[in-house]
């Protein structure tokens, strides 16, 4: 894996009062959203925001567990063939918390875990639009999901 990341995501007890915040406190502006995420561009990454419930069921982790993280650091590649060499490299080396898998809009993602238990996860994401050095610049809209 090389020394970046693409996406950082929070997962939010409240969603509409953290997009609030983001929004109204700090002027922040959503590059693409719908019920569930809220996406922001910054400098070289993207800040994802979703309800906290949903983030840990994607994953495959009990949100009532005191080891679940609320942040997870997001490294995304180009290719799934990518996600899965980089999952290859790693399954015996770090706790896996969800094999690779096709969510229904498409693409391909694994998370794991660091020794102290904070979540990264590895994407191939048609939705996030990464520049010629991988750093995320753009998101496509989800409204349609």
């Amino acid at each position: 894996m090389e020394q970046r990341i693409s996406v950082l995501t929070i997962g939010a007890h409240d969603l509409a009062a953290m997009k609030n915040f983001y929004g109204q406190v700090l002027g922040w502006t959503t590059i693409a959203e719908n019920n569930d995420i809220v996406f922001y561009k910054l400098n070289g990454i993207l800040l994802s925001i979703c309800d906290r419930k949903m983030l840990a069921s994607f994953i495959g982790v009990d949100h009532k567990d005191q080891d679940f993280r609320s942040v997870i650091i997001g490294y995304n590649v180009d290719r799934k063939e990518e996600v899965l060499e980089i999952y290859e490299q790693l399954k015996d080396k770090v706790k896996i918390l969800k094999e690779p898998t096709e969510p229904p809009f498409a693409g391909l993602f694994f998370y794991f875990s660091d020794i102290e238990g904070n979540i990264i996860e590895v994407a191939q994401n048609s939705f996030v639009t990464l520049d010629e050095a991988k750093n995320a610049i753009d998101h496509k809209s989800i409204s349609h999901l």
